[in-house]
């Protein structure tokens, strides 16, 4: 494996309100994008894609149960889903994962004219920006 390049991102942890449902939205949405299981403890587990990987963490310092993606921190997360097919798939199928499409009505170019892009946002409140690259 090269080294990663300065300033690449080498991990990002999310701490959520409830793991099963985490798991269930994150850990589909993660191996779908080609994430593998990496790391796994109670209360925690994480996904990894080349030298990157994802936590996902119900931790006990919590300060609120409550995710609002409007509040100052993290709006979303974008990432490459390949084709436009494959982010047609995505969308597709992440209802029946706790994924719901934002911004129906502007769908595939809520992000511009020159974008093909679905977001979506699950019940906890995080959002996902999923874009193809052709």
């Amino acid at each position: 494996m090269s080294t990663p390049a300065v300033g690449s991102v080498h991990h990002i942890e999310l701490w959520v309100p409830d793991m099963d449902r985490a798991i269930a939205h994150w850990g589909w949405l993660l191996t779908e994008l080609g994430y593998q299981p990496f790391q796994d403890w109670p209360g925690g587990r994480s996904y990894r894609l080349a030298s990157t990987y994802i936590v996902v963490e119900q931790s006990p310092d919590l300060a609120s149960d409550e995710h609002d993606r409007r509040r100052p921190g993290l709006n979303h997360i974008a990432f490459h889903a390949g084709d436009r097919a494959r982010v047609d798939e995505l969308t597709a199928a992440a209802p029946a994962h706790g994924w719901t499409l934002l911004f129906a009505d502007r769908h595939p170019h809520a992000g511009g004219a020159n974008t093909y892009a679905a977001y979506l946002v699950n019940t906890d409140g995080y959002e996902v920006e999923l874009i193809a690259g052709d």
